[in-house]
């Protein structure tokens, strides 16, 4: 054991070593010596474990490249690009949606200099970041007033603490919806300091049962939007309208909260009628809230609109500013929002907008390309590939259980099972996520761009013939 460790070179050795690799990373000196330090303390714990028994194992040309793949994992960015080829347009663990080419220079320009974020350019005085956005969003939903949070849960809080803190909300029971990171309705009306008062049951609530529950102390009736699931058989729930009449004849507000939301409907493309931002305003709602990197495809952001004088009451309230967004959001945000002003030009330039809209002729198409480009790089001894006809999904809780049809690369691995492929395809550079089903892995377009093709390629032969370098176990 004396003999293996006194083989392993020492931290300068592999500093001179990694000179070329650190220089290409523009690696600071500390933290290079930092990481080889971690690399020679997992290599005496393999010594000291009998996983490495000969001095063979230690010399330069095996443990020089596998250190490079461990300095070169930990001098990445831990926030990476990903290939999604899941087919699901909003995927919450992947950054949800993919913002438009004019968002995305709009944040650049705003944080590689000053702006006017807080400064009025007419009057040479303080402004507010409160109204960057405020008109635009009032053009696309008919609202008197709107504002801008760091996303809708906050929206939701801001809300409620703000009109019903110390009193009752009135809320159906079949409504009280849990989405994902444990957010739930409830508990985010308690910690706003509102009490909540449930009527009706799961599957089934009248109009009478929010009136009978109407006393002194209430202060809103709400609906909350279930995008994430669907109630289906015995089913009853109140229309919008019936619920602005009954909360306006005791003069209380009705509170809609949208959820994903939306400024379009997507019914011409064969998606469920879901009610879109205007539609709720205009039939009544005092305050509807809802998200701005779901289904509207723009950064992550919590939308209010609604009566002014209620939005500014919200204003006024000191939660706002912990709850406010930054120059980027705001930057990305009204260039996603200015995009809707023309809905042909959404439809076209907002990725999330583009990809739950497009046709199945050319999502075939872009399937055959791809299946070309995987054939061409990729030997067939360690795949076989064809296509075949599936589904996509919407995602970030937006229409559940609506399939939109789609045309797949099935990948079947000949050399590997699909479950190691997959968790190699995790390691390559970009990773790539993609859907396993019945011992193959599925490739869906509708997630992925032209462009990206020969990357997919490149890293799924990678895998499938394992040129992945093997790194150093993490400490």
């Amino acid at each position: 054991m004396r003999e293996l460790f006194r083989a392993l070179p020492s931290v300068d050795a592999c500093l001179n070593a990694m000179d070329g690799v650190l220089r290409e990373l523009e690696a600071p000196h500390t933290r290079s010596r930092e990481l080889i330090n971690r690399f020679l303390d997992s290599c005496r714990e393999d010594i000291r474990s009998g996983a490495v028994s000969s001095p063979a194992e230690l010399e330069a040309d095996r443990l020089m490249p596998r250190l490079e793949a461990f300095l070169r994992k930990g001098l990445r960015p831990s926030l990476r690009r990903v290939l999604n080829a899941t087919g699901v347009v909003i995927h919450t663990n992947l950054g949800r949606s993919v913002l438009a080419r004019r968002a995305i220079e709009a944040a650049v320009t705003a944080a590689s200099g000053y702006c006017n974020l807080e400064y009025n350019l007419e009057t040479g005085s303080r402004g507010s970041r409160h109204t960057l956005v405020d008109g635009l969003i009032r053009t696309l939903t008919g609202a008197e007033a709107a504002l801008v949070v760091n996303n809708n849960a906050a929206a939701v809080l801001l809300v409620l603490d703000t009109l019903c803190k110390g009193g009752e909300v009135v809320v159906s029971r079949g409504q009280l919806v849990e989405i994902g990171g444990s957010f739930r309705i409830p508990d985010v009306m308690a910690r706003s300091g509102a009490l909540l008062r449930e009527v009706g049951t799961t599957n089934r609530t009248h109009l009478s049962d929010y009136a009978r529950a109407i006393n002194e102390n209430t202060r809103a009736l709400m609906r909350v939007h279930t995008s994430n699931y669907r109630v289906i058989g015995f089913h009853t729930e109140v229309s919008l309208e019936d619920m602005v009449r009954l909360a306006h004849d005791h003069d209380l507000p009705l509170l809609e909260d949208l959820g994903s939301g939306s400024l379009i409907d997507f019914s011409p493309w064969g998606l469920p009628g879901e009610p879109t931002a205007r539609q709720v305003i205009s039939s009544g709602a005092d305050i509807v809230t809802f998200s701005g990197d779901k289904v509207l495809g723009g950064p992550q952001a919590g939308i209010i609109a609604g009566r002014a004088e209620l939005i500014d009451a919200m204003r006024s309230n000191q939660l706002l500013r912990a709850l406010r967004c930054d120059k980027m959001t705001l930057a990305a945000l009204e260039a996603t929002l200015r995009l809707y002003l023309d809905q042909e030009k959404a439809l076209a330039e907002v990725p999330t907008l583009h990809r739950m809209t497009m046709p199945p002729a050319e999502l075939k198409r872009r399937a055959e390309k791809l299946h070309r480009t995987l054939r061409r790089a990729i030997d067939r001894d360690y795949a076989e590939f064809s296509l075949v006809p599936g589904y996509s999904r919407v995602g970030g809780g937006s229409f559940p259980e609506c399939d939109l049809p789609t045309t797949l690369v099935r990948v079947l691995p000949l050399a590997c099972t699909v479950e190691t492929l997959r968790s190699r395809l995790l390691h390559t550079d970009p990773p790539l996520v993609a859907r396993v089903e019945s011992g193959t892995l599925l490739l869906d377009p509708r997630t992925l761009e032209d462009h990206e093709f020969p990357a997919l390629a490149q890293v799924l032969a990678e895998a499938l013939t394992y040129r992945i370098q093997p790194e150093a176990k993490d400490m």
